[in-house]
C-alpha cells in the first residue's frame, strides 16, 4: 500500500523523467554547485593568501589559462555527476514504488 505522497511522486516522476534526462535537467540540477566550487577555487586562487604560491603562479603566462580550463571542467563534471546522481536516486525510488504499488 502506498501513501499519498509515494502516488504523487509516482506521477510527478512519470510526467518528467524524460526531462530530466536532458541536457537543461541537467544544468538545473547540478549547475548551482559546480559554479559555488569554482567560485570559491577563483577566488582563492586569486586572493594570493598564500605569499609563496604567487611566484610559482606568476612563472608563466598560461597559468591563468590552465586554471579557468581546470575549473570550467569542475563545473562541468559537478554538472553531469550531481544531475545523474539526482536522476538515478528518483529513478530507483520510482522503480522501487511501481514494485511496491503492483504488489498489491
Amino acid at each position: 500500500m502506498i501513501t499519498t505522497e509515494e502516488e504523487k511522486f509516482l506521477v510527478w516522476w512519470q510526467a518528467n523523467r524524460v526531462y530530466k534526462k536532458k541536457v537543461l535537467g541537467y544544468l538545473a540540477a547540478g549547475l548551482p554547485l559546480g559554479v559555488i566550487m569554482a567560485g570559491t577555487i577563483f577566488f582563492t586562487y586569486f586572493s594570493n593568501w598564500y605569499k609563496r604560491a604567487v611566484p610559482l603562479i606568476n612563472m608563466r603566462p598560461t597559468g591563468v589559462l590552465v586554471v579557468l580550463i581546470g575549473l570550467l571542467l569542475i563545473i562541468i563534471f559537478m554538472v553531469v555527476f550531481s544531475a545523474r546522481h539526482k536522476w538515478e536516486m528518483h529513478e530507483q525510488r520510482y522503480q522501487e514504488l511501481l514494485s511496491k504499488r503492483d504488489l498489491r
